[in-house]
């Protein structure tokens, strides 16, 4: 909590044209609900006379001066009253929105952003502190989990609108410290169940029937069958050059990449399995070199099909079936975690039960009769 000011004074400020600027000095400073910065000064826009020279100046000045006193007894008592350090005149009539935007300044686009972005579609891009409630920002939710849709048409998981209310969170947590709210309200929100959607994966037996499994396009196969041993997205793979492919601290070769999704630069250790997909080795230039999202979404379908699975894959079932076959091989959830550069270990704790529910289907299968 903020120091509670304890004094404030009406003083002048000496201006051209013999005349005076009134504002309000604080004791000890208090913080500024726009700027968040701390100030000693509030300037009432209120000017009087430096030298009155007439009755009309004198009586003009006295009720200048009676205004600046009223201002000055209702700063105190409602700073006295919220017991907090900062200007009340406008307060909860400042922008929320303006203030989140202002504190993701600098940050990562892709996540900070899109929960900027989010927020702002489900406030009709207008939202002042005094709008902010518990029920209000639970809302917030709402819209994420039943409201909004991808471009795809698609409603999120409730683990990517989580991620997004973790970030929103982080922001009301910085507006209660700024003292520009009573209370923590990110705290009283609540999370989304986990996905109810089951995030389809292959087997083992079925990622090597696809690598006995011929594709009309080749290098729709390779960087398919590359994604099931690397974890990475179609983004990351088709973005993915020859000089990201680096020696590594233990001699080994790693792939230096930024992740597109996140922002986020990572080390990724590259298994022999993975640097055979990626073909002859070149200095510079896309390992899949032609691969683009039209061609996986003509091509890969087929090629599953053609492969006697029946399953629904997408490409990005090729990174659910990579975090499923390393939980099944016995990889710690941490390590797996980081492989997948996730950001929040409850993103990988999803794929235990799967791999649960595949450990129990492999028990049933040994029969005393």
């Amino acid at each position: 909590m903020t120091n509670i000011c304890t004094k404030v004074t009406v003083r002048k400020r000496p201006l051209k044209d013999n005349q005076l600027s009134l504002y309000l000095d604080f004791y000890p400073a208090i913080r500024h609900p726009k700027t968040g910065k701390m100030t000693r000064r509030e300037y009432l826009g209120i000017y009087i006379y430096a030298h009155p020279t007439t009755q009309f100046q004198v009586e003009y000045n006295q009720s200048m001066l009676e205004k600046a006193e009223i201002i000055k007894c209702r700063r105190t008592e409602a700073i006295i009253n919220r017991e907090y350090g900062f200007l009340d005149r406008n307060h909860g009539k400042e922008s929320f929105l303006e203030y989140y935007k202002s504190k993701i300044e600098g940050k990562e686009a892709k996540t900070w952003g899109a929960s900027y972005d989010r927020f702002s579609e489900y406030c009709d891009g207008k939202c002042y502190f005094s709008e902010l409630s518990v029920k209000f920002c639970q809302g917030f939710m709402t819209y994420l989990t039943e409201v909004y849709l991808t471009k795809q048409g698609k409603h999120i998981m409730g683990t990517t609108a989580n991620n997004i209310i973790k970030y929103f969170r982080a922001i009301l947590r910085d507006a209660f410290d700024d003292g520009l709210i009573k209370e923590n309200i990110g705290n009283k929100i609540e999370l989304a169940k986990n996905d109810a959607n089951p995030r389809e994966f292959l087997s083992l037996d079925e990622v090597k029937q696809l690598v006995s499994t011929p594709c009309v396009k080749p290098v729709l196969k390779n960087a398919s069958l590359f994604s099931c041993l690397m974890g990475l997205r179609l983004s990351d793979v088709i973005n993915l050059k020859w000089q990201n492919i680096e020696k590594a601290s233990d001699g080994g070769l790693c792939m230096h990449i930024i992740i597109i999704k996140t922002g986020k630069e990572v080390f990724l250790p590259l298994s022999d399995d993975a640097l055979k997909l990626c073909g002859e080795r070149q200095t510079s230039g896309p390992i899949f070199k032609g691969l683009t999202k039209n061609m996986v979404t003509k091509y890969l379908k087929p090629w599953v099909k053609s492969a006697d699975i029946g399953k629904y894959i997408t490409f990005h079932c090729f990174r659910h079936t990579f975090a499923t076959l390393q939980f099944a091989a016995g990889t710690d959830i941490y390590t797996i975690s980081s492989l997948l550069s996730h950001s929040n270990i409850s993103t990988t704790q999803v794929y235990t039960s799967v791999v649960n529910s595949v450990k129990r289907d492999a028990s049933n299968k040994i029969k005393l009769e």
